[in-house]
Protein backbone atom coordinates (compact mmCIF):
# COMPACT_ATOMS: atom_id res chain seq x y z
CA UNK A 1 0.00 0.00 0.00
CA UNK A 2 2.86 2.38 0.75
CA UNK A 3 4.40 1.68 -2.63
CA UNK A 4 1.12 2.34 -4.46
CA UNK A 5 0.64 5.63 -2.63
CA UNK A 6 4.19 6.65 -3.49
CA UNK A 7 3.82 5.93 -7.20
CA UNK A 8 0.52 7.79 -7.37
CA UNK A 9 2.11 10.77 -5.66
CA UNK A 10 4.96 10.87 -8.16
CA UNK A 11 2.46 10.64 -11.03
CA UNK A 12 0.51 13.56 -9.56
CA UNK A 13 3.69 15.60 -9.28
CA UNK A 14 4.51 15.05 -12.94
CA UNK A 15 0.94 15.93 -13.91
CA UNK A 16 1.07 19.04 -11.76
CA UNK A 17 3.83 20.44 -13.92
CA UNK A 18 2.15 19.32 -17.12
CA UNK A 19 5.01 17.14 -18.35
CA UNK A 20 5.25 13.84 -20.16
CA UNK A 21 8.25 11.58 -20.73
CA UNK A 22 9.52 11.77 -24.28
CA UNK A 23 9.27 8.55 -26.23
CA UNK A 24 12.48 7.78 -28.11
CA UNK A 25 12.28 4.42 -29.82
CA UNK A 26 15.03 5.22 -32.25
CA UNK A 27 16.81 7.80 -34.32
CA UNK A 28 17.17 7.13 -38.03
CA UNK A 29 20.40 7.88 -39.84
CA UNK A 30 21.02 10.45 -42.51
CA UNK A 31 23.44 10.89 -45.39
CA UNK A 32 26.95 10.55 -43.98
CA UNK A 33 28.22 13.73 -45.65
CA UNK A 34 25.59 15.71 -43.76
CA UNK A 35 26.30 14.35 -40.28
CA UNK A 36 27.85 17.03 -38.09
CA UNK A 37 28.71 16.12 -34.49
CA UNK A 38 28.74 18.45 -31.49
CA UNK A 39 31.81 17.76 -29.34
CA UNK A 40 32.44 19.54 -26.06
CA UNK A 41 36.17 20.22 -26.40
CA UNK A 42 36.25 22.44 -23.30
CA UNK A 43 33.40 21.19 -21.17
CA UNK A 44 33.55 23.33 -18.03
CA UNK A 45 35.01 26.71 -18.93
CA UNK A 46 35.57 28.60 -15.69
CA UNK A 47 34.73 25.64 -13.44
CA UNK A 48 36.88 24.87 -10.38
CA UNK A 49 39.22 21.87 -10.82
CA UNK A 50 37.61 18.48 -10.20
CA UNK A 51 40.74 17.02 -8.58
CA UNK A 52 44.42 17.72 -7.94
CA UNK A 53 45.38 16.70 -11.49
CA UNK A 54 42.92 19.16 -13.02
CA UNK A 55 43.24 22.91 -13.51
CA UNK A 56 40.84 25.77 -14.11
CA UNK A 57 40.75 27.15 -17.66
CA UNK A 58 40.18 30.90 -17.50
CA UNK A 59 41.41 31.97 -20.94
CA UNK A 60 41.00 30.52 -24.43
CA UNK A 61 42.61 31.96 -27.56
CA UNK A 62 40.94 31.13 -30.87
CA UNK A 63 42.77 31.95 -34.11
CA UNK A 64 42.32 31.54 -37.82
CA UNK A 65 44.76 29.58 -39.98
CA UNK A 66 47.16 31.45 -42.30
CA UNK A 67 45.37 33.15 -45.18
CA UNK A 68 41.98 32.82 -43.53
CA UNK A 69 39.86 34.78 -41.04
CA UNK A 70 37.26 34.10 -38.37
CA UNK A 71 33.63 35.18 -38.57
CA UNK A 72 32.19 35.78 -35.10
CA UNK A 73 28.44 35.92 -34.49
CA UNK A 74 27.40 37.28 -31.08
CA UNK A 75 24.07 35.93 -29.83
CA UNK A 76 21.31 37.28 -32.07
CA UNK A 77 23.37 40.08 -33.64
CA UNK A 78 22.45 40.43 -37.35
CA UNK A 79 26.04 40.83 -38.57
CA UNK A 80 29.28 38.95 -38.04
CA UNK A 81 32.61 40.36 -36.93
CA UNK A 82 35.58 39.38 -39.11
CA UNK A 83 38.90 38.96 -37.30
CA UNK A 84 42.01 36.78 -37.01
CA UNK A 85 41.78 36.15 -33.27
CA UNK A 86 39.26 35.94 -30.43
CA UNK A 87 40.23 35.71 -26.76
CA UNK A 88 37.68 34.30 -24.34
CA UNK A 89 38.23 35.25 -20.71
CA UNK A 90 36.31 34.02 -17.69
CA UNK A 91 35.61 36.45 -14.87
CA UNK A 92 33.33 36.12 -11.88
CA UNK A 93 30.68 38.78 -11.35
CA UNK A 94 29.26 39.44 -7.86
CA UNK A 95 25.50 38.99 -7.67
CA UNK A 96 23.31 41.74 -6.29
CA UNK A 97 21.38 39.09 -4.37
CA UNK A 98 22.57 35.57 -3.41
CA UNK A 99 21.24 32.91 -5.77
CA UNK A 100 20.07 29.42 -4.75
CA UNK A 101 21.50 26.68 -6.98
CA UNK A 102 19.98 23.33 -6.07
CA UNK A 103 19.54 19.90 -7.65
CA UNK A 104 18.03 16.68 -6.34
CA UNK A 105 20.62 13.97 -7.04
CA UNK A 106 18.88 10.61 -7.34
CA UNK A 107 21.98 8.49 -7.92
CA UNK A 108 25.72 8.80 -8.47
CA UNK A 109 27.62 6.40 -10.76
CA UNK A 110 31.10 6.05 -12.26
CA UNK A 111 29.98 5.52 -15.87
CA UNK A 112 27.32 6.78 -18.25
CA UNK A 113 26.10 3.25 -19.00
CA UNK A 114 25.24 2.47 -15.38
CA UNK A 115 23.88 5.98 -14.78
CA UNK A 116 21.54 5.58 -17.74
CA UNK A 117 20.30 2.27 -16.37
CA UNK A 118 19.73 3.93 -13.01
CA UNK A 119 17.81 6.71 -14.77
CA UNK A 120 15.53 4.10 -16.32
CA UNK A 121 14.87 2.64 -12.87
CA UNK A 122 13.75 6.03 -11.58
CA UNK A 123 11.55 6.47 -14.64
CA UNK A 124 9.71 3.28 -13.68
CA UNK A 125 8.58 5.13 -10.55
CA UNK A 126 7.20 7.96 -12.66
CA UNK A 127 10.03 10.39 -11.93
CA UNK A 128 11.27 12.67 -14.70
CA UNK A 129 15.08 12.53 -14.83
CA UNK A 130 18.16 13.73 -16.69
CA UNK A 131 21.72 12.36 -16.76
CA UNK A 132 24.62 14.75 -16.17
CA UNK A 133 28.36 14.59 -15.59
CA UNK A 134 29.60 17.18 -13.09
CA UNK A 135 32.54 14.85 -12.30
CA UNK A 136 31.11 11.40 -11.84
CA UNK A 137 27.90 10.65 -13.72
CA UNK A 138 24.72 11.59 -11.89
CA UNK A 139 20.98 11.16 -12.33
CA UNK A 140 19.12 14.37 -11.49
CA UNK A 141 15.43 14.88 -10.88
CA UNK A 142 14.63 16.91 -13.97
CA UNK A 143 15.14 20.56 -13.13
CA UNK A 144 12.38 22.05 -15.25
CA UNK A 145 9.87 19.61 -13.71
CA UNK A 146 10.90 19.83 -10.06
CA UNK A 147 11.55 23.55 -10.13
CA UNK A 148 10.92 24.80 -6.61
CA UNK A 149 12.70 23.96 -3.32
CA UNK A 150 9.34 22.87 -1.87
CA UNK A 151 8.66 20.36 -4.65
CA UNK A 152 12.23 18.97 -4.53
CA UNK A 153 11.96 18.46 -0.77
CA UNK A 154 8.58 16.86 -1.10
CA UNK A 155 9.99 14.39 -3.62
CA UNK A 156 13.04 13.66 -1.45
CA UNK A 157 10.88 13.03 1.62
CA UNK A 158 8.63 10.72 -0.39
CA UNK A 159 11.66 8.74 -1.56
CA UNK A 160 13.14 8.50 1.93
CA UNK A 161 9.80 7.41 3.38
CA UNK A 162 9.76 4.55 0.88
CA UNK A 163 13.25 3.32 1.75
CA UNK A 164 15.41 5.05 -0.87
CA UNK A 165 18.63 6.13 0.84
CA UNK A 166 20.82 7.36 -2.05
CA UNK A 167 19.01 10.56 -3.16
CA UNK A 168 20.20 13.85 -1.69
CA UNK A 169 19.94 17.58 -2.27
CA UNK A 170 22.98 19.37 -3.66
CA UNK A 171 22.41 22.93 -2.44
CA UNK A 172 24.67 25.91 -3.02
CA UNK A 173 24.12 29.59 -2.35
CA UNK A 174 25.98 31.53 -5.04
CA UNK A 175 27.33 35.00 -4.44
CA UNK A 176 28.94 35.27 -7.87
CA UNK A 177 28.62 33.71 -11.30
CA UNK A 178 31.00 33.25 -14.23
CA UNK A 179 30.94 35.77 -17.04
CA UNK A 180 32.57 35.47 -20.46
CA UNK A 181 34.37 38.45 -21.97
CA UNK A 182 35.40 38.31 -25.62
CA UNK A 183 38.30 40.43 -26.77
CA UNK A 184 38.20 41.09 -30.50
CA UNK A 185 40.57 43.61 -32.07
CA UNK A 186 40.77 45.70 -28.90
CA UNK A 187 37.01 45.67 -28.24
CA UNK A 188 35.42 43.81 -25.30
CA UNK A 189 32.06 42.03 -25.58
CA UNK A 190 30.06 40.18 -22.93
CA UNK A 191 28.05 37.36 -24.45
CA UNK A 192 26.80 33.94 -23.32
CA UNK A 193 26.50 32.45 -26.80
CA UNK A 194 29.00 32.94 -29.60
CA UNK A 195 29.43 31.18 -32.94
CA UNK A 196 32.84 31.18 -34.64
CA UNK A 197 33.27 30.01 -38.22
CA UNK A 198 35.94 30.33 -40.92
CA UNK A 199 36.09 30.08 -44.71
CA UNK A 200 38.41 27.06 -44.58
CA UNK A 201 36.44 25.35 -41.80
CA UNK A 202 39.58 25.28 -39.66
CA UNK A 203 40.15 26.99 -36.31
CA UNK A 204 43.00 26.97 -33.80
CA UNK A 205 42.32 26.74 -30.05
CA UNK A 206 44.84 27.35 -27.28
CA UNK A 207 44.23 27.22 -23.52
CA UNK A 208 47.82 28.06 -22.57
CA UNK A 209 50.21 30.98 -22.95
CA UNK A 210 52.41 28.94 -25.29
CA UNK A 211 51.71 29.73 -28.97
CA UNK A 212 53.09 26.33 -29.97
CA UNK A 213 50.28 24.62 -28.03
CA UNK A 214 47.64 25.57 -30.61
CA UNK A 215 45.26 22.72 -31.33
CA UNK A 216 43.67 22.65 -34.81
CA UNK A 217 40.01 21.71 -35.22
CA UNK A 218 37.92 21.17 -38.31
CA UNK A 219 34.45 22.67 -38.58
CA UNK A 220 33.27 25.54 -36.39
CA UNK A 221 32.98 26.47 -32.70
CA UNK A 222 30.14 27.55 -30.46
CA UNK A 223 30.38 28.93 -26.94
CA UNK A 224 27.25 28.12 -24.93
CA UNK A 225 25.99 27.79 -21.34
CA UNK A 226 25.89 24.32 -19.77
CA UNK A 227 23.79 22.66 -17.07
CA UNK A 228 26.32 23.51 -14.35
CA UNK A 229 26.11 27.28 -14.56
CA UNK A 230 29.33 27.59 -16.58
CA UNK A 231 30.19 27.47 -20.29
CA UNK A 232 31.18 24.86 -22.85
CA UNK A 233 33.16 25.35 -26.05
CA UNK A 234 31.56 23.01 -28.60
CA UNK A 235 33.20 21.92 -31.84
CA UNK A 236 30.67 21.36 -34.65
CA UNK A 237 32.58 18.94 -36.84
CA UNK A 238 31.70 16.56 -39.71
CA UNK A 239 31.71 12.93 -38.60
CA UNK A 240 34.55 11.79 -40.87
CA UNK A 241 36.69 14.81 -39.89
CA UNK A 242 36.03 13.99 -36.23
CA UNK A 243 37.38 10.48 -36.82
CA UNK A 244 40.69 11.95 -38.01
CA UNK A 245 41.13 13.36 -34.49
CA UNK A 246 40.06 10.16 -32.75
CA UNK A 247 41.46 7.12 -34.52
CA UNK A 248 45.24 7.77 -34.31
CA UNK A 249 44.97 8.59 -30.59
CA UNK A 250 42.76 5.65 -29.69
CA UNK A 251 44.56 2.89 -31.61
CA UNK A 252 48.08 4.36 -31.74
CA UNK A 253 50.13 5.82 -34.58
CA UNK A 254 51.97 2.57 -35.36
CA UNK A 255 49.06 0.12 -35.33
CA UNK A 256 48.73 -2.35 -38.24
CA UNK A 257 46.41 -1.06 -40.99
CA UNK A 258 43.65 -3.65 -40.45
CA UNK A 259 43.58 -2.90 -36.72
CA UNK A 260 43.26 0.78 -37.59
CA UNK A 261 40.40 0.00 -39.99
CA UNK A 262 38.60 -1.99 -37.27
CA UNK A 263 39.10 0.86 -34.79
CA UNK A 264 37.77 3.35 -37.34
CA UNK A 265 34.53 1.42 -37.86
CA UNK A 266 34.07 1.04 -34.12
CA UNK A 267 34.81 4.72 -33.44
CA UNK A 268 32.27 5.76 -36.09
CA UNK A 269 29.66 3.38 -34.66
CA UNK A 270 30.36 4.48 -31.09
CA UNK A 271 29.99 8.17 -31.92
CA UNK A 272 26.65 7.80 -33.68
CA UNK A 273 25.27 5.46 -31.01
CA UNK A 274 26.17 7.84 -28.16
CA UNK A 275 24.87 11.22 -29.33
CA UNK A 276 22.64 11.49 -26.22
CA UNK A 277 25.40 11.43 -23.60
CA UNK A 278 25.45 15.20 -22.98
CA UNK A 279 21.87 16.08 -23.89
CA UNK A 280 21.53 17.91 -20.56
CA UNK A 281 24.27 20.33 -21.73
CA UNK A 282 22.93 20.63 -25.29
CA UNK A 283 25.82 18.92 -27.04
CA UNK A 284 26.51 15.29 -27.90
CA UNK A 285 29.94 13.94 -26.97
CA UNK A 286 32.99 14.91 -24.95
CA UNK A 287 36.61 14.78 -26.10
CA UNK A 288 37.94 12.63 -23.24
CA UNK A 289 38.02 8.97 -22.20
CA UNK A 290 34.45 9.36 -20.91
CA UNK A 291 33.56 9.20 -24.62
CA UNK A 292 36.41 8.81 -27.13
CA UNK A 293 39.68 10.72 -27.04
CA UNK A 294 39.46 13.54 -29.60
CA UNK A 295 42.43 15.86 -30.11
CA UNK A 296 41.52 17.62 -33.34
CA UNK A 297 43.70 17.58 -36.44
CA UNK A 298 47.21 18.14 -35.07
CA UNK A 299 48.36 14.53 -35.14
CA UNK A 300 46.56 12.96 -38.06
CA UNK A 301 48.50 10.32 -39.96
CA UNK A 302 48.35 8.64 -43.34
CA UNK A 303 47.43 5.17 -42.03
CA UNK A 304 44.42 6.48 -40.13
CA UNK A 305 43.33 8.76 -42.96
CA UNK A 306 43.44 5.86 -45.44
CA UNK A 307 41.40 3.70 -43.06
CA UNK A 308 38.80 6.45 -42.63
CA UNK A 309 38.53 6.92 -46.39
CA UNK A 310 38.36 3.19 -47.19
CA UNK A 311 35.73 2.44 -44.55
CA UNK A 312 33.68 5.61 -45.16
CA UNK A 313 30.14 5.05 -43.92
CA UNK A 314 30.71 1.53 -42.57
CA UNK A 315 29.18 0.79 -39.17
CA UNK A 316 28.62 -2.32 -37.04
CA UNK A 317 25.02 -3.33 -36.37
CA UNK A 318 22.90 -5.86 -34.51
CA UNK A 319 19.35 -6.37 -35.73
CA UNK A 320 19.72 -3.22 -37.82
CA UNK A 321 20.66 -1.04 -34.84
CA UNK A 322 24.12 0.40 -34.22
CA UNK A 323 25.86 -1.73 -31.61
CA UNK A 324 27.10 -0.42 -28.29
CA UNK A 325 30.62 -0.26 -29.73
CA UNK A 326 32.62 -0.53 -26.51
CA UNK A 327 36.34 -1.25 -26.55
CA UNK A 328 39.33 -1.14 -24.23
CA UNK A 329 43.10 -1.29 -24.28
CA UNK A 330 43.60 -4.82 -22.98
CA UNK A 331 41.23 -7.61 -21.91
CA UNK A 332 43.70 -9.77 -19.98
CA UNK A 333 42.91 -12.83 -22.08
CA UNK A 334 39.10 -12.87 -22.10
CA UNK A 335 36.60 -10.17 -23.01
CA UNK A 336 33.94 -9.19 -20.49
CA UNK A 337 30.20 -9.29 -20.98
CA UNK A 338 28.38 -5.97 -20.84
CA UNK A 339 26.62 -7.02 -17.63
CA UNK A 340 29.97 -7.98 -16.05
CA UNK A 341 30.94 -4.30 -15.96
CA UNK A 342 27.75 -2.21 -16.06
CA UNK A 343 24.11 -2.40 -15.10
CA UNK A 344 21.64 -2.36 -17.95
CA UNK A 345 19.95 -4.42 -20.62
CA UNK A 346 22.11 -7.28 -21.85
CA UNK A 347 23.82 -6.87 -25.22
CA UNK A 348 23.91 -10.32 -26.90
CA UNK A 349 26.96 -9.35 -28.97
CA UNK A 350 28.97 -8.26 -25.89
CA UNK A 351 29.69 -11.62 -24.30
CA UNK A 352 32.90 -13.27 -22.99
CA UNK A 353 35.30 -14.41 -25.72
CA UNK A 354 38.72 -15.96 -25.08
CA UNK A 355 41.08 -13.36 -26.55
CA UNK A 356 43.39 -15.67 -28.51
CA UNK A 357 43.74 -16.61 -32.20
CA UNK A 358 43.69 -20.33 -31.32
CA UNK A 359 41.84 -22.08 -28.48
CA UNK A 360 43.80 -21.87 -25.23
CA UNK A 361 40.92 -22.26 -22.77
CA UNK A 362 37.39 -23.71 -22.82
CA UNK A 363 35.22 -21.08 -21.14
CA UNK A 364 32.10 -23.25 -21.33
CA UNK A 365 33.70 -26.13 -19.43
CA UNK A 366 35.77 -23.93 -17.15
CA UNK A 367 34.03 -20.60 -16.46
CA UNK A 368 36.08 -18.16 -14.42
CA UNK A 369 33.49 -17.45 -11.73
CA UNK A 370 35.23 -19.83 -9.31
CA UNK A 371 38.25 -18.39 -7.49
CA UNK A 372 40.54 -21.39 -8.01
CA UNK A 373 39.72 -21.56 -11.73
CA UNK A 374 40.27 -17.84 -12.11
CA UNK A 375 43.70 -18.04 -10.46
CA UNK A 376 44.68 -20.89 -12.75
CA UNK A 377 43.65 -18.83 -15.79
CA UNK A 378 45.45 -15.69 -14.66
CA UNK A 379 48.67 -17.71 -14.32
CA UNK A 380 48.60 -18.42 -18.08
CA UNK A 381 50.62 -16.02 -20.22
CA UNK A 382 51.21 -17.66 -23.62
CA UNK A 383 49.08 -17.94 -26.75
CA UNK A 384 46.89 -14.89 -26.17
CA UNK A 385 46.52 -11.92 -28.49
CA UNK A 386 47.98 -9.65 -25.80
CA UNK A 387 50.86 -11.90 -24.74
CA UNK A 388 53.96 -9.81 -24.12
CA UNK A 389 52.14 -6.54 -23.38
CA UNK A 390 54.14 -5.81 -20.26
CA UNK A 391 52.29 -4.16 -17.42
CA UNK A 392 48.83 -4.41 -18.94
CA UNK A 393 48.25 -8.04 -19.98
CA UNK A 394 49.39 -9.23 -16.53
CA UNK A 395 50.16 -6.99 -13.56
CA UNK A 396 50.90 -7.14 -9.83
CA UNK A 397 50.36 -4.12 -7.60
CA UNK A 398 50.84 -3.74 -3.84
CA UNK A 399 48.93 -1.23 -1.72
CA UNK A 400 49.23 -0.58 2.00
CA UNK A 401 46.19 -0.43 4.26
CA UNK A 402 46.94 3.25 4.92
CA UNK A 403 46.80 4.02 1.20
CA UNK A 404 43.72 1.86 0.65
CA UNK A 405 42.03 3.71 3.50
CA UNK A 406 42.70 6.99 1.70
CA UNK A 407 41.47 5.60 -1.63
CA UNK A 408 38.24 4.35 -0.13
CA UNK A 409 37.61 7.41 2.02
CA UNK A 410 37.92 9.71 -1.01
CA UNK A 411 35.47 7.56 -2.95
CA UNK A 412 32.95 7.36 -0.11
CA UNK A 413 33.14 11.13 0.40
CA UNK A 414 32.37 11.70 -3.29
CA UNK A 415 29.41 9.33 -3.20
CA UNK A 416 28.15 10.55 0.20
CA UNK A 417 28.28 7.06 1.67
CA UNK A 418 27.29 6.75 5.36
CA UNK A 419 30.55 4.90 6.17
CA UNK A 420 32.76 7.72 4.83
CA UNK A 421 33.95 8.44 8.38
CA UNK A 422 35.49 4.99 8.87
CA UNK A 423 38.99 4.77 10.34
CA UNK A 424 40.49 1.68 8.75
CA UNK A 425 39.82 -1.26 6.47
CA UNK A 426 39.89 -4.53 8.40
CA UNK A 427 39.51 -6.95 5.49
CA UNK A 428 38.57 -7.21 1.82
CA UNK A 429 37.03 -10.25 0.16
CA UNK A 430 35.83 -11.01 -3.35
CA UNK A 431 32.20 -12.04 -3.00
CA UNK A 432 31.19 -12.83 -6.60
CA UNK A 433 32.69 -13.13 -10.07
CA UNK A 434 31.18 -13.38 -13.54
CA UNK A 435 32.01 -16.27 -15.85
CA UNK A 436 34.52 -13.97 -17.59
CA UNK A 437 36.33 -13.61 -14.24
CA UNK A 438 35.35 -9.99 -13.61
CA UNK A 439 34.57 -9.13 -10.01
CA UNK A 440 30.87 -8.46 -9.54
CA UNK A 441 30.97 -7.76 -5.81
CA UNK A 442 33.81 -6.92 -3.41
CA UNK A 443 33.09 -6.88 0.33
CA UNK A 444 35.08 -4.45 2.47
CA UNK A 445 34.91 -4.66 6.25
CA UNK A 446 35.76 -1.43 8.04
CA UNK A 447 35.82 -0.56 11.72
CA UNK A 448 32.45 1.20 11.23
CA UNK A 449 30.73 -1.56 9.26
CA UNK A 450 30.75 -3.48 5.99
CA UNK A 451 30.15 -2.13 2.51
CA UNK A 452 30.03 -3.75 -0.89
CA UNK A 453 31.47 -2.40 -4.14
CA UNK A 454 30.06 -3.60 -7.45
CA UNK A 455 31.57 -4.03 -10.89
CA UNK A 456 33.26 -0.92 -12.31
CA UNK A 457 32.83 0.98 -9.02
CA UNK A 458 35.73 -1.11 -7.70
CA UNK A 459 38.08 0.67 -10.10
CA UNK A 460 36.64 4.03 -9.07
CA UNK A 461 37.12 3.34 -5.37
CA UNK A 462 40.60 1.80 -5.25
CA UNK A 463 43.81 3.00 -6.92
CA UNK A 464 45.60 -0.27 -7.78
CA UNK A 465 43.31 -2.28 -10.07
CA UNK A 466 43.66 -1.51 -13.76
CA UNK A 467 40.60 -3.67 -14.35
CA UNK A 468 38.19 -5.80 -12.31
CA UNK A 469 40.06 -8.88 -13.54
CA UNK A 470 42.19 -9.61 -10.46
CA UNK A 471 42.45 -11.48 -7.18
CA UNK A 472 43.58 -10.31 -3.75
CA UNK A 473 46.46 -11.57 -1.63
CA UNK A 474 46.68 -10.10 1.90
CA UNK A 475 50.12 -9.06 3.18
CA UNK A 476 51.16 -9.04 6.84
CA UNK A 477 53.84 -7.42 8.95
CA UNK A 478 56.20 -9.29 11.29
CA UNK A 479 53.55 -9.30 14.01
CA UNK A 480 51.17 -11.01 11.55
CA UNK A 481 48.99 -7.92 11.39
CA UNK A 482 47.33 -7.09 8.08
CA UNK A 483 49.28 -4.25 6.45
CA UNK A 484 48.04 -4.32 2.87
CA UNK A 485 46.99 -6.29 -0.19
CA UNK A 486 48.57 -7.49 -3.41
CA UNK A 487 46.34 -6.99 -6.44
CA UNK A 488 47.23 -9.67 -9.02
CA UNK A 489 45.41 -9.45 -12.31
CA UNK A 490 45.30 -8.69 -15.99
CA UNK A 491 43.86 -6.28 -18.50
CA UNK A 492 43.59 -2.51 -18.67
CA UNK A 493 40.13 -0.96 -18.80
CA UNK A 494 36.66 -2.45 -18.70
CA UNK A 495 37.50 -5.32 -21.06
CA UNK A 496 34.21 -5.20 -22.99
CA UNK A 497 34.28 -5.62 -26.77
CA UNK A 498 37.38 -5.09 -28.90
CA UNK A 499 40.83 -5.25 -27.35
CA UNK A 500 42.99 -2.66 -29.05
CA UNK A 501 46.21 -4.56 -28.35
CA UNK A 502 44.47 -7.79 -29.29
CA UNK A 503 43.51 -6.34 -32.65
CA UNK A 504 47.20 -5.57 -33.25
CA UNK A 505 48.04 -9.25 -33.05
CA UNK A 506 45.14 -10.43 -35.18
CA UNK A 507 46.01 -7.88 -37.87
CA UNK A 508 49.63 -9.03 -37.86
CA UNK A 509 48.38 -12.60 -38.36
CA UNK A 510 46.60 -11.46 -41.52
CA UNK A 511 43.07 -11.01 -40.22
CA UNK A 512 40.95 -8.39 -42.00
CA UNK A 513 39.12 -5.62 -40.18
CA UNK A 514 35.83 -7.46 -40.78
CA UNK A 515 37.24 -10.66 -39.25
CA UNK A 516 38.58 -8.77 -36.23
CA UNK A 517 35.18 -7.16 -35.63
CA UNK A 518 33.33 -10.48 -36.04
CA UNK A 519 35.68 -12.04 -33.46
CA UNK A 520 35.14 -9.39 -30.77
CA UNK A 521 31.46 -8.68 -31.56
CA UNK A 522 29.83 -12.00 -32.50
CA UNK A 523 26.37 -11.95 -34.14
CA UNK A 524 26.93 -8.46 -35.54
CA UNK A 525 26.76 -7.30 -39.15
CA UNK A 526 28.98 -4.79 -40.92
CA UNK A 527 26.84 -2.43 -43.00
CA UNK A 528 27.07 0.82 -44.97
CA UNK A 529 25.26 3.58 -43.10
CA UNK A 530 21.82 4.24 -44.60
CA UNK A 531 18.46 5.60 -43.52
CA UNK A 532 17.15 2.19 -42.36
CA UNK A 533 19.68 1.77 -39.56
CA UNK A 534 18.59 2.90 -36.10
CA UNK A 535 21.20 4.78 -34.08
CA UNK A 536 19.89 3.75 -30.67
CA UNK A 537 16.71 2.26 -29.23
CA UNK A 538 15.69 3.70 -25.90
CA UNK A 539 15.59 1.04 -23.17
CA UNK A 540 13.57 3.18 -20.78
CA UNK A 541 10.37 1.53 -19.48
CA UNK A 542 7.93 3.84 -21.25
CA UNK A 543 9.73 3.29 -24.57
CA UNK A 544 9.80 -0.50 -24.15
CA UNK A 545 6.08 -0.50 -23.43
CA UNK A 546 5.48 1.04 -26.87
CA UNK A 547 7.48 -1.54 -28.81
Amino acid sequence: MIKITFCLSIFWLGSLWGTQSALATGTKTQNIENIVLQIGIIQRLGAPPLDDSDSTIEKVTIKSTPGDSLQVKLDTAPTKIETQQVVLKVDFTPLAQPKLEEKLILSDRSTFETAEDSANSWKKLGIEVEVAQPGRWQVWAKRDVYQSPLVRRWLLQSLEANGYSTPYLDTQVLNQEPKITLEIDGQAYNRDQVEITSSKNLVKVNTTNNPEADRLYGGSLKLQPNAHGEFTLVNHVPLETYLRGVVPHEIGANAPPQAVAAQTIIARTYALRNLRRFAVDDYQLCATVHCQVYYGLNDTNAISDRAIAKTAGLVLTYENELIDALYSSTTGGVTAGFEDTWDGVQRPYLQPVIDAPQPVWDLIKYPLNHESTFRRFISLTQGFNETGRTGVFRWHKTRSIADLNQDLRTYLDKTRHPLADFTTIESMQIQARSRSGRILALNIQTDKGELQLHKNEIRSALEPPRSTFFYLQPTYDQAKKLNGYDFIGGGFGHGVGLSQYGSYNLAKLGWSAAQILAFYYPQTELKPLDDTIVFWRDDSPESISQK
